[in-house]
């Protein structure tokens, strides 16, 4: 059953496996750019993950490093390393065998995060059913909106920075779409200060994973994205707009359908009003929903 401490113990767990999985990231970055100035190779900047080439140095080196620990009960000694062309320090295996213990750990983090999710009632119910949205996305969704504050769709919109500002252009860390905000400082005296409206761990994960797997995977919001980009293409006001602006407009598009339906099936399941969108309750123009 879902209560209000196991959802704060679901946020602390998914805001840690990120932590493993972004210092894994990291580590990975920081060996394939030391084995490409080995190789005399200028190194990438730094990448949210690797590309193609990244994967492929690092594979090889796993490879190696198998090879070298292979049938070794436990972790070579110094004294007792014999590297090779590739891995030809201990400093170089150490540091690769960092990264493989941490892929391990974030893995168990992963497998130990779904075994949480079943006492949430829209992951059993619906989120599981969705093709594109597994247990780690359902675990940030679940854990960052409080779907009992959320009298409309367009609120889940508002808190993952999906709405559009004043000024008519979508929701940013532009100073002029910041709010005044207030807040106790230092010394205990009441202060304002700028801030964004956005939940802005929320808004990364459901435009730039989700997003991403709602395509890779086919899911049946996919659709919605070419929709939406074709309708784009065919407007005259877009046409001076860059592929990638249309493909970024597209992604948030079809992460808003799938926030309203996420509202109708979460709200339903805790009994609470469903109101209709904007576009139906006062323009009468209906959205055909994916939810099951």
């Amino acid at each position: 059953m879902e209560t209000n401490n196991t959802k704060a113990s679901l946020k602390a767990m998914v805001h840690s496996t990120y932590d493993v999985q972004q210092l894994r990231i990291q580590m990975g970055n920081r060996i394939v750019a030391n084995f490409k100035a080995k190789l005399g190779q200028t190194p990438n900047m730094p990448e949210e993950e690797l590309d193609a080439e990244g994967k492929k140095i690092l594979k090889d080196i796993r490879d190696r490093y198998k090879k070298i620990t292979d049938g070794v009960k436990v972790f070579p000694s110094h004294k007792k390393f014999v590297g090779d062309e590739i891995i030809s320090s201990y400093t170089e295996l150490c540091l690769l065998g960092q990264y493989l213990d941490l892929e391990t750990h974030e893995q168990q983090h992963f497998r130990r995060l779904e075994a949480i999710l079943d006492d949430f009632p829209i992951w059993e119910q619906w989120l599981k059913g969705v093709r594109g949205c597994g247990p780690a996305m359902a675990g940030v969704i679940i854990s960052e909106i409080d779907i009992t504050k959320a009298r409309y769709a367009s609120s889940l919109w508002k808190l993952a920075g999906l709405d559009v500002a004043s000024d008519g252009r979508g929701r940013s860390r532009r100073e002029e779409h910041l709010v005044k905000v207030s807040y106790t400082n230092t010394k205990g005296e009441a202060a304002e200060r700028n801030s964004i409206t956005f939940n802005p761990f929320l808004k990364t994960k459901l435009l730039g994973v989700l997003g991403v797997s709602f395509l890779r995977s086919g899911s049946e919001y996919a659709q919605s994205y070419y929709d939406y980009k074709h309708r784009l293409e065919s407007r005259e006001d877009w046409q001076a707009r860059t592929k990638l602006h249309r493909h970024r407009a597209a992604i948030r598009y079809m992460i808003k359908r799938f926030l309203a339906d996420l509202y109708v099936q979460w709200r339903t399941l805790e009994g609470l009003p469903v109101a209709a969108e904007y576009h139906e309750a006062i323009l009468h123009h209906v959205h055909r929903s994916h939810a099951a």
